[in-house]
């Protein structure tokens, strides 16, 4: 019952924050750093309650697969957040500034499928199989906690500190790019402010991708076809401002921009 309360209480405050742009305690205070299952719960009800209220599900996002990520937020292991069609913004687009939350971008390869996977066992070369094409992408995370104050449980309940995702234009088949060895450049209002490459992604797009899959399948979720998964970002995230203009190019995949409104 506890725990049942917990979620509840905790759910509510995310949304609120989420609604009147406040920002919250650590909600690790409440349920420690510990109890991811929880955590999850936390996200699961949240996003229930948006589909219930017309948003649908259309992929997912695996966050904390860079290291310097991970450093950057005190954490050691990857973690999910799901993706609704409300979030996604159209390539050059721009977000209106309220709608954010101590934003941050990132530089992404999406991956979209083309058939469903429900094999736990699922290898390698049939997750490749299952890839349609990849696209860049722009990922802007947000906190509804305060100060970005975050460790696991704090992002995960947080929906893995999701917020908005912009795709690139161009989808690419992954034979006709190197996912491991291309190069990421993200600028910021013109000036080069991150950069990585495919490798930075715990080794490859694809080893956070098989990640998320079995993940996913062992949860009852299992990805079907047509979802989107952005895999992780290849760089340094980087906070952004009012007014501020982000573009990343992704060697082979092209490039894809947003702006934040005044």
């Amino acid at each position: 019952m506890e725990n049942f309360s917990n979620i509840e209480t905790i759910a509510e405050q995310l949304r609120n924050a989420s609604q009147t742009g406040e920002v919250i305690s650590p909600i690790r205070e409440i349920i420690g750093n510990e109890n991811i299952e929880l955590a999850y719960q936390i996200q699961t009800q949240n996003i229930n309650l948006r589909v219930k209220n017309g948003a649908r599900i259309v992929g997912r996002k695996i966050g904390l697969t860079n290291k310097i990520i991970q450093k950057q937020l005190g954490v050691d292991q990857p973690d999910f957040g799901a993706l609704l069609n409300t979030m996604e913004v159209l390539n050059g687009d721009e977000i209106p500034w309220n709608e954010l939350h101590q934003p941050k971008a990132e530089a992404e390869i999406a991956f979209v499928l083309g058939k469903s996977i429900t094999n736990p066992t699922v290898t390698i070369h049939q997750l490749i199989s299952a890839i349609d094409y990849a696209l860049p992408c722009l990922e802007i995370v947000g906190s509804r906690i305060a100060d970005w104050n975050i460790k696991i449980t704090d992002t995960i309940a947080d929906n893995a500190s999701a917020s908005h995702y912009v795709l690139g234009h161009r989808p690419t088949k992954l034979s006709d790019f190197d996912m491991v060895k291309c190069k990421m450049k993200m600028t910021k209002n013109g000036t080069l402010a991150s950069e990585g490459s495919g490798s930075s992604c715990l080794g490859s797009p694809l080893n956070a991708t098989i990640w998320l899959v079995k993940k996913m399948i062992h949860n009852g979720t299992p990805l079907k076809a047509g979802d989107v998964i952005l895999t992780g970002a290849l760089g340094p995230m980087v906070t952004g401002n009012q007014g501020d203009q982000f573009e990343a190019e992704i060697d082979g995949l092209g490039s894809v921009s947003v702006s934040f409104g005044k």
